[in-house]
C-alpha cells in the first residue's frame, strides 16, 4: 500500500514510515519544529494557490518541463534506446531547484526569516542560495571542508548569490558531517530559520516532502516517454542514488508501471546495496556500518554520492523488490561522463554519470538486453566536475 502512495500527491506515509524505515529520531527540541513543517506542508500541498505559485516558478523561473533527449549515437553504440531526462538543463544546473523552490515558498508561508541547508556537491547549496536571493531570505549553507576544496566552483556561486558558506571540519569533512552540523545549528534557531533539506533523508516529513517536490521529474518523463516510445513506457528507469532525491522523483512516475527501477550508487557508498538497518540524521534506513554498528564513511569521486546511507523510501522499495540497487565505481563513472560528452556533446555531473555507467556496463547483457529502452535521469551538469575530469584525463588528453 505504501508503494501506491507514491502516486498520491497528498498522502503522507503513516507515522512517517516507509515499511520499517523512516520515522522521526531527533532531539526533543526538534520535535515541535518537525511537526510544524509537517502540518505546514500538508496544508500548503492541499492549497491550490500554493501549488499554482510553485508551478509558475517551476515553469517561468526554473525552466520546466525539462526535455527528454534521445541519446542517438550512444544508443547506436550500445544497442539499446537511451533517453535522457535533462535535469541538467533546469535553472542552477540540476534537479535540486525543484525541491528548493517548494521548500523556500513553504518557509515564507510559515513566516521563517532565513534558510539553512547542507550540501555535498554544492548543487543543493546553489539552489538554496538561488531561492533565497529570489525570495529575499538570507541563506546559510553547511558544507564539508573537503567538498569546499573540490567544489570551489559551486562555493563561489553560493557566495556570489549572497549565501554564507560554513566549512565543516569534523569527521570526514563531507556531506554526512555537513548534514550533522546543519541539524545541530537548526536546534538553536528553529523559531526564525527553516531547514531546507536537500534529499529524501532526515526526520519525517522531509523524505516524503522532498519526494513530492521531486515527483515532477517522473510525472513529466512519463508523459514524454508516452510520446516518444512505441510502447509508451521505458523498460528500465535508471538514476543515481546518494540520499536519492532525483531517483525518488523519477521512480514516482513509474512505480505503478511495468518499468524496472534501478538505482545506481557509488561503489564507495552503497547504503541500499550493502547497508544495514540503523539510524542517522533523524531517520531509520540502511547505512554502511562497522561491526560495532558505527557509521562507516562513504567514499566517492562524486561529492553528492558521498553519503553512507539511503533515503527510507528507497530502502523500502528495495525490501519490496520493486527497485534494485547496484553500484558503479569512480573509474566507471568518470569513463561514462567522458563517453557521453564525446558521443552526445553533453557533460554530465559525475553523480549522474554513475547511472550512465551502469547502462554502459549492462547493455547487451541479460541485465539490459539489446533492443531495450532505458530512461536515465541526468540529474545535473558537469561544470562543477571539470577539475576532476581534467585530472582523470590527464594533461592534454582532452584536446
Amino acid at each position: 500500500m505504501e508503494a501506491l502512495a507514491l502516486r498520491d500527491p497528498t498522502a503522507a506515509p503513516v507515522a512517517g514510515r516507509f515499511g520499517r524505515h523512516g520515522g522521526r529520531f531527533v532531539p526533543e527540541p526538534l520535535i515541535p519544529a518537525c511537526e510544524e513543517v509537517e502540518v505546514a506542508f500538508a496544508e500548503a500541498w492541499a492549497d491550490a494557490g500554493f501549488r499554482a505559485d510553485l508551478a509558475w516558478l517551476l515553469s517561468r523561473y526554473a525552466g520546466r518541463p525539462t526535455p527528454l533527449t534521445p541519446a542517438l549515437r550512444l544508443s547506436t553504440e550500445l544497442g539499446v534506446t537511451v533517453l535522457l531526462k535533462r535535469e541538467d538543463l533546469a535553472h542552477t544546473g540540476s534537479h535540486k531547484i525543484n525541491n528548493v523552490l517548494g521548500q523556500a515558498l513553504l518557509a515564507r508561508r510559515m513566516g521563517k526569516r532565513r534558510l539553512l541547508a547542507e550540501t555535498g556537491a554544492g548543487m543543493h547549496g546553489v539552489a538554496t542560495a538561488t531561492a533565497g536571493a529570489l525570495l529575499g531570505l538570507p541563506v546559510t549553507v553547511f558544507m564539508g571542508e573537503r567538498d569546499v576544496e573540490r567544489q570551489a566552483h559551486n562555493v563561489f556561486r553560493m557566495r556570489l548569490l549572497g549565501a554564507q558558506v560554513v566549512p565543516v571540519r569534523s569527521g570526514s569533512r563531507t556531506l554526512k558531517d555537513a548534514t550533522s552540523e546543519a541539524m545541530r545549528h537548526w536546534v538553536s534557531v528553529t523559531e526564525e530559520a527553516y531547514y531546507c533539506v536537500g534529499s529524501v533523508i532526515g526526520p519525517h516529513p522531509y523524505p516524503w516532502m522532498v519526494r513530492q517536490l521531486q515527483a515532477v521529474i517522473g510525472q513529466e518523463a512519463r508523459h514524454q516517454c508516452a510520446e516518444q516510445l512505441p510502447a509508451g513506457t521505458p523498460e528500465h528507469v535508471v538514476a543515481c542514488v546518494g540520499g536519492g532525491s532525483n531517483a525518488a522523483g523519477a521512480f514516482a512516475g513509474f512505480v505503478d508501471t511495468s518499468a524496472r527501477l534501478v538505482g545506481v550508487e557509488a561503489a564507495g557508498g552503497a547504503g541500499a546495496a550493502r547497508g544495514e538497518i540503523g539510524v542517522l540524521h533523524g531517520f531509520q534506513s540502511l547505512f554502511l556500518q562497522d561491526e560495532q554498528g558505527q557509521i562507516r564513511e562513504a567514499r566517492s569521486a562524486a561529492a553528492g554520492l558521498d553519503y553512507p546511507g539511503v533515503g527510507p523510501e528507497h530502502a523500502h522499495l528495495r525490501d519490496l523488490g520493486r527497485a534494485e540497487y547496484v553500484t558503479a565505481t569512480d573509474e566507471e563513472a568518470l569513463a561514462a561522463a567522458v563517453r557521453l560528452a564525446r558521443a552526445e556533446g553533453i557533460v554530465p555531473a559525475i553523480e549522474s554519470a554513475h547511472a550512465l555507467a551502469w547502462v554502459i556496463r549492462a547493455a547487451g547483457t541479460t541485465e539490459l538486453p539489446t533492443g531495450s529502452s532505458v530512461l536515465v535521469t541526468l540529474s545535473g551538469r558537469g561544470d562543477k566536475d571539470i577539475a576532476t575530469l581534467m585530472t582523470y584525463l590527464g594533461d592534454g588528453e582532452a584536446e
